[in-house]
């Protein structure tokens, strides 16, 4: 099968196409061939090395919708021909405390599809029947694959941030997973309004329900100030959450849904903290997140703006994705 290994650290130059085996499934696993697979920022943080403990050669990618090619010993709920797809969660321990109390996207065991496993920038890959998620054949794979990542995360992020019934949320940054997650905030019935650098970016948050948009900067940041009741930072600046926690109001919370961030400066306690204003951090997602996501965006018609490109164009894709030239989502096409 091909493959988008990584190998280099220079910036467009990532990975390298191999020829590898198709990998059979072990016990409880299940062997995928890939139709689409999306491009995530993690993905980049990846391939440019900000997150420990590379695998060399690790094939990136965790956004991954397509057919059942194998099943092996043990696997019941899945057969051949059925539509599923492989999220960023690959496993867990099962046994920690995290796992028995409702939180494993916090075991200190898991494994991470396209991090610390081979992911979806190839023909085929691997996943444990536990932890693939079923797709329905009425949605197209480019358009379901960034719901895997890019719409659980954010949904998380809605559920730890959530504004009281009819409030405003402030969205920060607007790629991949915000453009999804405003669709999930408005379709309950939430005020969003969304803040970017990208004009192209704030034409999409407007025609996806943004009741308000701002590009970044001074003049924004000084109307923004205690105008919402919760917020979400997807921007990768740690700038940004400061000025988040400014824009919300007395008893307002912040979640920042990110993998990697920049340095975040110092802050007042006065002026960010003070008034039970509270900042948390988001860490990947469990199944109850996947499976109450992929239901929401069923009962909203939430659906993902995509552009999709060949799998030997990843290098482009996530170059692309870095100097913010993707408005929505991208996805490579594999099959």
């Amino acid at each position: 099968m091909k493959v988008m290994a990584h190998r280099r650290r220079t910036e467009g130059d990532w990975l390298v196409e191999e020829e590898r085996d198709i990998p059979g499934p072990g016990r409880g696993e299940v062997l995928v061939r890939i139709e689409a697979c999306g491009v995530c920022r993690t993905d980049l943080h990846i391939v440019e090395g900000d997150l420990p403990d590379m695998v060399p050669g690790i094939v990136p990618g965790h956004e991954v919708v397509g057919a059942v090619e194998q099943v092996g010993k043990g696997v019941s709920h899945f057969a051949r021909g059925d539509r599923a797809g492989i999220m960023w969660l690959h496993g867990t321990c099962g046994r920690c405390q995290y796992c028995l109390s409702g939180r494993e996207n916090l075991c200190r065991s898991k494994e991470f599809t396209g991090y610390t496993v081979d992911g979806g920038y190839a023909q085929f890959a691997l996943a444990r029947e536990g932890f693939l998620l079923p797709i329905s054949h009425s949605m197209g794979a480019v358009e379901a694959a960034p719901l895997l990542c890019s719409g659980i995360i954010g949904y998380r992020a809605l559920k730890m941030a959530m504004p009281p019934p009819g409030g405003r949320l402030g969205i920060f940054g607007f790629g991949g997973s915000a453009h999804l997650t405003l669709q999930a905030a408005s379709g309950i019935g939430l005020d969003v309004g969304v803040v970017s650098r990208g004009d192209a970016h704030l034409d999409l948050a407007k025609r996806l329900g943004a009741s308000e948009v701002w590009k970044s900067g001074p003049k924004a940041w000084k109307e923004l100030a205690g105008r919402f009741d919760t917020a979400i930072v997807f921007a990768p600046a740690g700038e940004v959450v400061s000025l988040a926690l400014e824009s919300v109001k007395p008893g307002g919370r912040v979640a920042v849904p990110a993998v990697h961030l920049d340095r975040v400066p110092e802050m007042s306690y006065r002026e960010h903290l003070f008034r039970e204003k509270s900042l948390f951090s988001v860490e990947a997602n469990t199944r109850a997140d996947a499976h109450e996501f992929l239901a929401l965006a069923s009962r909203l018609g939430i659906r993902s703006e995509t552009e999709s490109i060949p799998l030997a164009q990843a290098n482009e894709g996530l170059r692309r994705l870095k100097h913010g030239k993707v408005n929505g989502a991208e996805v490579l096409t594999v099959t």
